[in-house]
This record gives structure tokens, C-alpha cells and sequence, in this order.
């Protein structure tokens, strides 16, 4: 499937991904955690990243994140290819330059 990847200090990338259990926890680097932002579309991040001392990466919808993140369709109850559209605006959103934020510093 087709999907954004954005890992701390790079800029986001279209990616093909098997759309595999474990493809997606070796892409984000172990146990999965999904974050809903609309209906056809989530992030997939790594449940314990914060735990693992992960390196900050972006916050999204002012939400802040560490690690390597996938932004990825949905489908009912499966994760997909995201659309054109979607792909624009996401990449859009996350190529605005915005910083990264300790968790601590987001949630003072």
C-alpha cells in the first residue's frame, strides 16, 4: 500500500509498504498504536516510543510524536492506500517546516 513516512529530522516520503503486521512494526520500529484524525486516514506510530527514549519527530494536528510515523488509508477496519488528495494535504502538512517538541514541552 501506499503510505507517508516521516521519520524524525527528514522530510516525509510516499512509500510502498506491505500492508503486513509486520511490515508496519518493523517500519515504526516494534508494537504498533494507531491514531485516528479522520475518517479514512490514521497514523501508526510506536506504542512504546516514549518509553524507548525515542527521538522527537513532528507534532501532527497538534499532536506530538516520536519515532519513525506512517500515515496510512483506512477502509472500514482495514488500513489502505491513502488517496491522492489525502497524500497532497498530508504532505503538505507535514512539509511546513513546523519543529519538533519534547513530549514534556507539548504537555506543560
Amino acid at each position: 500500500m501506499q503510505v507517508i513516512r516521516k521519520d524524525p529530522g527528514k522530510p516525509p516520503k510516499l512509500v510502498e509498504i506491505p500492508n503486513t503486521l509486520k511490515a508496519l512494526q518493523q517500519a515504526v520500529g516494534g508494537y504498533i498504536e494507531t491514531v485516528s484524525f479522520c475518517k479514512d486516514a490514521l497514523v501508526i506510530c510506536n506504542e512504546e516510543g516514549l518509553l524507548m527514549g525515542l527521538a522527537p519527530n513532528c507534532s501532527f494536528l497538534g499532536i506530538p510524536f516520536v519515532g519513525t510515523i506512517l500515515i496510512v488509508g483506512r477502509s472500514g477496519e482495514e488500513f489502505c492506500s491513502l488517496s491522492h488528495t489525502a497524500q497532497q494535504l498530508i504532505l503538505s502538512q507535514l512539509g511546513t517546516g513546523e519543529q519538533p517538541r519534547t513530549y514534556r514541552e507539548e504537555y506543560k
